[in-house]
């Protein structure tokens, strides 16, 4: 687990370090340094030296880093050394394709509770997940070790729907509700919203 004087920032950048490292080892090779890193990800090598020197020495000067080792390194550091249940709240359309994707189980993140509302959905079966009634939230968190959510709910719903969650136990939200949610400290919130994305792309179409 990251120590609590590690900037958020910098915490941020590592799983972009790994995606990298992943697909360069998966291209045969086996050192980088940080420069050609750099190269890679757009960010400046001083940085990524700084960023790795809050977790320990990875490094050989002139020789560079090991890219197996980094990525154990930090995979550790992320801790994605374990596979991680998640539950997904809201299965209409972006619900019904997240839990068809295969991207996180590929990473180590696994779906294993669907919520929603609506009657017609509930019952149904999804990529092999029957979609429970969210009103059956607290006792089927209370017997799980679940502790990420996916929350896909209409904005209006959004915080309320968090709040509950995190009274059952859930301490991370990958939010994809247009809204910003106030939530507990010690709860992590990651917002995925394309259409802001989308707004700071155009600003320079013009």
């Amino acid at each position: 687990m990251a120590k609590p004087n590690i900037p958020d920032i910098v915490v941020s950048r590592l799983p972009l370090y790994l995606q990298t490292l992943n697909h360069l080892l998966r291209e045969g090779e086996e050192v980088i340094s940080s420069e050609e890193l750099s190269e890679q990800v757009g960010i400046p090598a001083v940085q990524i030296r700084k960023d790795l020197s809050y977790f320990g020495g990875f490094g050989v000067k002139g020789k560079g880093y090991d890219i197996i080792h980094l990525i154990d390194s930090l995979r550790s550091i992320l801790n994605l050394n374990q596979i991680w249940p998640m539950v997904i709240v809201g299965v209409g359309n972006l619900g019904q394709a997240l839990i068809r994707y295969q991207g996180f189980a590929r990473q180590g993140f696994e779906i294993v509770l669907a919520l929603d509302i609506n009657p017609k959905i509930i019952g149904t079966e999804i990529a092999g997940i029957v979609v429970q009634d969210v009103g059956l939230m607290e006792s089927e968190l209370k017997r799980s070790d679940i502790r990420i959510a996916l929350l896909t709910v209409p904005a209006n719903a959004a915080q309320s729907t968090a709040d509950a969650l995190v009274a059952n136990g859930i301490k991370a939200i990958l939010n994809y509700a247009p809204i910003i949610l106030k939530l507990p400290e010690g709860v992590r919130v990651a917002n995925i919203d394309p259409v802001l994305k989308l707004e700071h792309l155009t600003y320079y179409l013009s």
